[in-house]
């Protein structure tokens, strides 16, 4: 694999948690997390780091066993994932913004033992239970409600109850860490496995090399912490280098953003920020956008999806700051093709971050000339093992060092490379995956809907939004609204059209299949 030589190696022995734990051995009294209910100091952290992991083997979680983390961004978030990294137990971090059903697919898919779960959530996670399938034994909860659900334990309770685990568990750098899912192509979702290692080398190769962040920062990121984006951003890079990360549950509206960033939570203010497009795009457009002087950022990073030079430059204009944009994956855990501090070329993705390789590919696996479009396929040592139980997906997308990321780009001449879209029908919205397939599903679900076909088209800023074209049965009616809050209803909020279209018919091939291409032609005209 290729290592840049400044990097240290790690030795037969690794575990992620302890790892950070030594390298904050001497912060003890400084902030490591601020969330909206005060501040945790790093000494603070590792003690409830080792309580966790006691907490969960006591309760007879075992090595290697998974524990679902369905949890808001606060200090018990990374609580719980590096308590159980640190007693060698598995976390699968998921997103707080799905369904019930989501979840149940979830805790049947990786067998989860215990749930680690805020508050809030408690009813979502209660009806994923009542589905049955699981194997879930203990309910955590951080931020408990008044009158918790029979056998449910209160984290703080629970924590108090276990005297610090001694030792971490003696793990390996290529044993399981942790989980992240990723979305699928037919909308179920893919656990992609990942090694107590490769948390490391994403702080090791672009964290602190790249955007050179130092215990001096100040970290917030709008991406959560359940997303890969997030996890880098908020814990794995400010941990390696003892920089203080502020946390937030809520959503990342930009007037939710500026609270932070003009130091109104915690008493702090960010000087490096982790958003996406879209965000920037809402934060340019918001009367609230505060002025360069009430902030202290010196660095903004974006990722998810790909950055439009013209916000990048009205953004910059504003701030005095650049966006560097890079892309990541799931599967790759973070940033592996970035722009630089200091040398950002907006409307491009920057070049290959040192320790991964980058080649572009055409459909039957050789090399693309500079300046013609291929899929780009990736090397590096933060790739994930596999996906869980999916040997089919596995081996097309983990091919021996290569990992092919579903993305197409261009190289450039300068050696930078631009993006030029996904390689399969799968649209970024937001930076969150969302399946045509599974949209167009729930559409066909409603009785007066024939067909449906959902492309990605960009709005006037640049960014994809889901659009829907609807075939509705002779003799019935349906209006946009009542479409819109059908899919809603059954689906994560975040998957619903942006804009629907009402067709007499859909374009397809002979055979049938829908022609999205022609859609998305019809859509630019």
């Amino acid at each position: 694999m290729n290592h840049p030589e400044s990097v240290p190696q790690l030795g037969a022995h690794f575990n992620f948690a302890q790892h950070l734990i030594t390298r904050n051995s001497g912060r003890a009294a400084k902030a490591a997390f601020i969330d909206d209910q005060g501040a945790l100091s790093f000494g603070e952290l590792e003690q409830r780091i080792r309580r966790m992991a006691a907490a969960l083997l006591a309760l007879g979680v075992r090595r290697e066993e998974r524990v679902l983390l369905l949890m808001h961004d606060c200090c018990d978030w990374p609580v719980s994932f590096l308590g159980a990294l640190y007693a060698g137990i598995v976390p699968v971090a998921v997103n707080t913004l799905l369904t019930a059903d989501d979840y149940a697919y979830m805790l049947q898919n990786s067998r989860a033992q215990a749930v680690l779960v805020s508050g809030a959530l408690l009813p979502t996670l209660q009806a994923a239970l009542d589905q049955g399938g699981h194997e879930v034994k203990h309910v955590i909860v951080s931020n408990p409600p008044a009158e918790l659900p029979a056998g449910a334990l209160a984290m703080e309770a629970l924590l108090a109850q276990h005297a610090p685990l001694n030792e971490a568990t003696p793990t390996r750098p290529d044993d399981p860490g942790f989980w992240l899912y990723s979305s699928g192509s037919t909308g179920r979702p893919k656990g992609a496995l990942h090694t107590h290692a490769n948390a490391y080398w994403t702080a090791e190769l672009y964290g602190t090399p790249v955007l050179g962040l130092t215990e001096r920062d100040v970290c917030f990121s709008a991406a959560k912490l359940f997303f890969a984006y997030g996890l880098g951003n908020a814990l794995s890079f400010p941990l390696s280098v003892g920089a203080t990360t502020i946390l937030m549950a809520e959503r990342p509206t930009p007037d939710a953003t500026f609270k932070r960033w003009i130091g109104e939570v915690g008493g702090v203010k960010p000087t490096v920020f982790f958003g996406a497009p879209t965000g920037f795009a809402g934060m340019l457009a918001s009367p609230a956008l505060p002025a360069k002087k009430d902030t202290q950022l010196r660095l903004v990073s974006s990722a998810g999806e790909a950055l439009p030079s013209e916000l990048g430059e009205r953004f910059t204009a504003h701030f005095g700051v650049e966006i560097v944009d890079g892309i990541g994956s799931t599967e790759m855990l973070h940033v592996y093709l970035s722009n630089r501090p200091g040398q950002v070329r907006y409307g491009t993705t920057g070049y290959p971050v040192p320790g991964y390789d980058i080649e572009l590919r055409d459909e039957d696996q050789r090399a693309v000339p500079e300046g013609e479009l291929g899929d780009l396929y990736v090397r590096g040592p933060s790739a994930a093992v596999m996906y869980w139980g999916n040997r089919e997906k596995s081996r097309e997308t983990f091919l021996g060092d290569w990992t092919k990321s579903g993305d197409k780009y261009v190289r450039n001449a300068d050696g930078t490379y631009t993006y030029g879209g996904r390689s399969d029908d799968m649209l970024k919205v937001s930076g969150i995956y969302v399946s045509p397939f599974e949209v167009e599903s729930t559409l066909v679900q409603h009785p007066a809907v024939l067909e449906a076909a959902v492309i990605g088209v960009n709005d006037e800023q640049g960014l994809t939004k889901t659009k829907a074209f609807v075939v509705l049965k002779p003799g019935t009616e349906a209006t946009e609204a009542d479409l819109k809050a059908f899919v809603k209803e059954r689906l994560a909020p975040f998957k619903y059209p942006r804009h629907i279209e009402f067709v007499t018919d859909l374009p397809k091939t002979a055979t049938g299949k829908i022609q999205r291409f022609k859609l998305r032609e019809q859509s630019v005209k």
